[in-house]
């Protein structure tokens, strides 16, 4: 056996050693020299990651059509020192039907821009990986108002974060039996007998504080199986709006685009 022979042999066998496969959802793509990608995706295991796809924007390539925002599947990849390299993927869910609706796939990307924003590198990010996951079927489910599918989002988000509002009792007291309004600067409900220092106070119906608890603490594949009225729409509108003011410190381009198209 040749002495070159035996040096790429070793190197194939460093490479097989390197070489992990990771489920996960491409959040973002963008184009690297002349046929290259460099592709964010949020994975059960090692989080946030970034890779190269090489190769990716021939039009030929394996790859051209499985490193688009939106794809999810397995992803070989072969860890290098400071990236990750695509080798191949295996694409289970291409959420193809975003492609034929505009407002739609607006509201898919601030979902996958929310997600880059709040998610990390080496980080357990399975519970947003799922909230996502799920929540881009609900996008495509006719049934459910694209409205209602962000407020839960945006809402089951901050509480994968650990930044859930106080919406089942008085968070000054604890108490849980008298009349109280939802303060976002403050973090939750606050009773009338302590809501003296509450400048920001909201007054929400019951099925607005109801739906909010039953996001909060049922289980994501449970999250899209009801739906609201006009009115309590509204109010859990007014209430995201601004709590994502307070937790949230940039806007979304894509959240710009959906606004405009929307009016």
């Amino acid at each position: 056996m040749s002495q070159k022979t035996v040096i790429r042999r070793k190197a194939a066998e460093r490479k097989n050693v390197n070489q992990i496969v990771l489920t996960g959802m491409v959040l973002s793509t963008m184009p690297i020299g002349e046929y290259d990608r460099r592709v964010v995706i949020l994975t059960k295991e090692q989080g946030k990651i970034s890779a190269f796809a090489r190769g990716a924007r021939r039009p030929n390539s394996p790859l051209v059509g499985a490193v688009n925002p939106f794809c999810f599947g397995q992803f070989t990849v072969y860890a290098g020192r400071t990236s990750y390299t695509i080798q191949s993927v295996s694409i289970s869910n291409y959420f193809a039907e975003l492609r034929e609706d505009m407002t739609g796939a607006y509201y898919g990307f601030y979902f996958l821009e929310f997600a880059d924003y709040y998610t990390k590198e080496s980080n357990d990010e399975r519970e947003m990986l799922k909230l996502l996951y799920q929540t881009l079927r609900a996008l495509i489910n006719p049934h459910i108002p694209d409205r209602l599918v962000r407020y839960i989002f945006e809402l089951k988000a901050l509480t994968v974060n650990g930044q859930a509002p106080q919406v089942f009792q008085c968070l000054s007291c604890g108490a849980s039996d008298r009349p109280v309004v939802f303060s976002p600067a403050k973090g939750g409900l606050v009773c009338r007998e302590c809501d003296g220092g509450v400048i920001d106070g909201m007054i929400l119906d019951n099925s607005t504080l109801y739906s909010m608890q039953y996001i909060e603490s049922s289980p994501i594949e449970k999250l899209y199986t009801f739906n609201v009225t006009e009115k309590v729409l509204d109010e859990l509108g007014k209430v995201l709006g601004r709590l994502m003011e307070v937790h949230v410190d940039r806007r979304f381009k894509s959240l710009e685009i959906l606004e405009t198209l929307e009016k």
